[in-house]
């Protein structure tokens, strides 16, 4: 079963990485204006632009 990443939305990391592998977002912004995966709680800004960068590790690899 995946994580919790964001209590606030009950956003599932699992949902997350899927989100980011089927959209470029670069920014925890780019994301809260995309999506409602954020609302600004600001409570797991750290784990969610740790994914954000996992996912731009992806699409360059994918890339190259």
């Amino acid at each position: 079963m995946s994580e919790i990443i964001c209590l606030c939305n009950e956003v599932h990391e699992a949902d997350l990485r899927a989100y980011l592998d089927a959209n470029p977002v670069n920014l925890i912004d780019e994301l809260r204006e995309q999506a409602s995966i954020c609302n600004k709680c600001m409570q797991c800004q750290d784990l969610v632009e740790g994914e954000i960068y996992l996912a731009r590790l992806r699409r360059q690899q994918a890339g190259s």
